[in-house]
């Protein structure tokens, strides 16, 4: 794939967890164990391919809404997960950054979460975000509440100005938006830094995509004519 029109910044809406569990007759927590293991081989891809930012969305906002049990288990997960892979990610060149309210998590997956962002932060590879506690309004109301805080006078506030307070500082906008499960929204996830990116939908649910699954969304988007609203 041609470097000017590979994506730099990808962003997946790993949707169809619970789903999947269904259909098979299981536990719902057991979709979201394949959940969590379905994320490794797309990292491993991305950072292949050489995109730079990978995100992906794992607790929203609105996910509190679910049952306690489901909620608790889905930290306990997201919590073991982290201990568990930490250092497969560091030997793999991986960055991990958290994108979202974390202080509103219980305290231990805090502390495992910031440990993975502390113990990862030389990797040079790929930089994944873990979309965790994520809302894209809530995402932006943070950042004007920060340049509020900081008294930044309303008339030197432009796009670039904004970005800077948001949680993707520094990183590029989505060039592309998968989301896996057949629904077609995008579900407050990253409102600003996709207002141009490209959408692949696609009906597999979450646990079942695949890296092939993940390049045939990237071909695509190397086929697609960007004319940025032009």
């Amino acid at each position: 794939m041609p470097d000017e029109v590979r994506p730099r910044h990808v962003a997946i809406i790993a949707d169809g967890n619970r789903r999947w569990a269904r259909a098979r007759g299981l536990p719902v927590l057991a979709g979201h164990v394949q959940g969590i293991e379905a994320i490794r081989p797309i990292v491993r891809r991305a950072r292949d391919l050489g995109i730079e930012t990978l995100s992906v969305y794992t607790f929203s906002t609105e996910n509190w809404a679910r049952p306690p049990d489901e909620v608790a288990g889905l930290f306990g997960l997201i919590d073991g997960a982290v201990r568990q892979y930490t250092d497969e990610l560091i030997g793999e060149g991986v960055r991990v950054k958290v994108i979202g309210r974390l202080h509103e998590a219980p305290a231990d997956v805090q502390r495992s979460i910031r440990g993975a962002e502390e113990r990862t932060r030389e990797g040079a590879r790929i930089t994944l975000n873990i979309c965790f506690n994520y809302s894209g309004r809530a995402e932006i109301v943070d950042a004007a509440r920060a340049l509020v805080a900081a008294r930044v006078d309303p008339t030197a506030i432009d796009e670039a100005h904004f970005a800077e307070h948001l949680y993707t500082a520094g990183q590029p906008d989505v060039d592309l938006l998968i989301r896996t499960g057949g629904d077609q929204r995008t579900s407050n996830f990253l409102l600003w830094q996709a207002a141009y990116a490209e959408l692949v939908f696609c009906e597999k649910f979450w646990p079942d995509f695949d890296t092939a699954d993940f390049d045939a969304a990237v071909t695509h988007f190397e086929r697609r004519e960007r004319r940025f609203g032009s």
